[in-house]
């Protein structure tokens, strides 16, 4: 009776407040942008918010299903429910194609997406190994097995396709980072074998960075892909730079500050190595972008122009770009307060404007019926609840906990900034649902079980110590 008492007065209730109204919020904005005035009924189960009541109600169930069941089970059967996830994501490999795509289990419009359950058999198993693994004394096998459990589920997923969850789970890379797991143990073993006046490598500063060194490369690489074609004008300077010039240019701006900045965390005789890798950080730099713009060129027609569209380097309004361009103007046709509720006219399936509104670009209608004012309440409730999950994790004295609740933050900020990145034309278009917001089950059913595995998991905090 007192461990049911403790459960209950430990229950996060801040978290389960947000996820209630943002459920709230979904299903009100689904009933307006599919509403048919034949069939007015919320319940009505023809329609896609009677399916999506039904979807929800399924969801709390199975919620409050994993929350009964004790936080023991999840670390003694992770690595059975990663292999269960893992079986589901090679059974619909066979599957008939849907869209060009199998990622669907199930008959007709009922059916489930494996890789959306693959995301918490991957968090629960990653908790698992690195709550036990020894990282301050990292092996190979060690960073290559924690690794392998992200990159298993993602070459599967990548096989059906679906790039939009392949990039989702990247989002586990920053878990490691956060738990300190450092890839020295394969990149030393490479260095030492580089025959540099008898050199012996212990350490890399880039085997313990290197997730972010990895995003770091990604973001130089678009940068010379947005600039490689552009022209830069400093008119003060009556300066002008085209081309590789302008990349140049950006690049030792960067080198320049990062170099200020090294000076300060630096103590005064160490001045000298900040200038040091400052210098090498440009060459490096600079060599990156010769590569990258190269590989650019010999890309295909058809994979060139998806980048530039991506990146805004091509306009192609009414063609390749058209749920973006639309839904942009969907955006922005709800002005500061919105048209009002249920009457969104750019974003509504009547007009069909804008494909797809009631699941990838939901945020669409909302934004337009509500305007930038009921936008930004929206984009500040997910911001809380990330915010929040990262104070639950903060505060867990279990390594597994942490982990699996650091994962969940992950998996939350990946999906709400690419879905509404890509609802304004900041991000390109890859299949990602609004969390507890978007049309459709197998997204809200998995979100509403990892979420309340994590408040069940944070309820016993104070009864586990590993």
């Amino acid at each position: 009776m007192r461990k049911n008492q403790s459960i209950i007065g430990n229950f996060d209730w801040p978290l389960f407040i947000g996820y209630i109204l943002l459920l709230l919020m979904g299903i009100g904005t689904v009933y307006s942008v599919a509403f048919d005035p034949e069939h007015p009924n919320l319940f009505d189960i023809s329609e896609k918010y009677g399916k999506q009541i039904m979807w929800l109600g399924i969801s709390l169930f199975l919620g409050l299903l994993v929350f009964l069941i004790d936080s023991d089970i999840y670390r003694k059967f992770s690595l059975p429910i990663y292999g269960f996830t893992l079986s589901l994501l090679i059974i619909v490999l066979f599957m008939p194609a849907v869209n060009g795509a199998r990622a669907w289990l199930g008959i007709g419009s009922m059916g489930i997406q494996p890789a959306e359950f693959a995301k918490i058999g991957t968090a629960i198993l990653l908790a698992r190994y690195l709550s036990t693994a020894n990282i301050k004394q990292q092996s190979r096998k060690t960073v290559l097995i924690a690794n392998a459990i992200i990159l298993v589920p993602m070459v599967l997923i990548l096989l059906q396709p679906d790039a939009g969850t392949f990039v989702v789970f990247t989002s586990f890379l920053f878990v490691l980072y956060r738990e300190g797991v450092s890839y020295d143990p394969i990149i030393i073993p490479i260095l030492n074998a580089i025959p540099i006046n008898g050199i012996h490598f212990k350490k890399t500063w880039i085997g313990t960075h290197f997730i972010p060194i990895l995003f770091v490369v990604i973001f130089l690489s678009v940068t010379t892909l947005l600039l490689s074609n552009s022209t830069i004008n400093i008119e003060t300077l009556g300066i002008e730079l085209a081309g590789y010039w302008g990349v140049f240019f950006f690049l030792a701006i960067i080198s320049t500050i990062g170099y200020f900045f090294m000076r300060m965390i630096f103590s005064r005789r160490d001045r000298k190595r900040a200038a040091i890798i400052a210098i090498i950080g440009f060459v490096l730099s600079v060599m990156l972008t010769s590569v990258v713009d190269l590989g650019f060129q010999k890309l295909a027609g058809h994979q060139k122009k998806r980048i530039e569209l991506v990146l805004g380097l091509r306009q192609d309004p009414n063609g390749d770009d058209y749920n973006r361009n639309r839904a942009m103007a969907a955006v922005g046709s709800g002005g500061l307060l919105g048209k009002g509720y249920r009457n969104a006219t750019v974003s509504s399936v009547q007009t069909n404007h804008v494909p797809e509104s009631e699941t990838d670009f939901i945020f669409c209608p909302f934004a337009e019926e509500w305007g930038f004012a009921g936008s930004l309440v929206l984009v500040f409730l997910y911001l809380f609840m990330i915010l929040r999950i990262v104070v639950i994790a903060e505060r867990q004295k279990s390594s597994f906990n942490r982990i699996y609740a650091y994962s969940v933050a992950m998996i939350l900020f990946y999906h709400f900034a690419i879905n509404i990145g890509m609802n304004i034309e900041f991000a390109p278009v890859i299949g990602i649902p609004l969390p507890f917001f978007s049309y459709g089950g197998s997204s809200m059913m998995s979100f509403s079980m990892m979420m309340f595995i994590l408040l069940k998991l944070d309820s016993q905090r104070k009864d586990v110590l590993n």
